[in-house]
């Protein structure tokens, strides 16, 4: 899990350098459904680097909310689910015991 969350907000921070350096050049640029995308399949942390890194697309409301709002919700949940499971892992111990 932990190698899964950290490639996808690797990628995502660096789509949004990729995104910004083609649209100073005037290139073909990124849809921002797949930054959406990246950043909902948990890679909303690094997009949201990337975002306020490169000052890129801090104009746009949904990005600059919704980005910061999505990368604290998956927060949230790893937290929840580490938790989880050091409960369940200490809950076998005991029961070892």
């Amino acid at each position: 899990m932990w190698i899964y969350f950290i490639l996808i907000n690797i990628v995502a921070f660096f789509t949004m350098f990729i995104d910004k350096h083609k649209s100073k050049n005037n290139k073909w640029r990124i849809p921002e459904k797949r930054i959406w995308s990246l950043a909902i399949l948990g890679g909303a942390t690094g997009a949201a680097i990337g975002m306020y890194s490169f000052r890129h697309k801090t104009r746009h409301l949904t990005f600059a909310f919704f980005l910061p709002f999505l990368s604290l919700l998956h927060w949230l949940l790893i937290s929840y689910l580490v938790i989880n499971d050091i409960n369940v892992i200490n809950e076998v111990n005991q029961f070892i015991r």
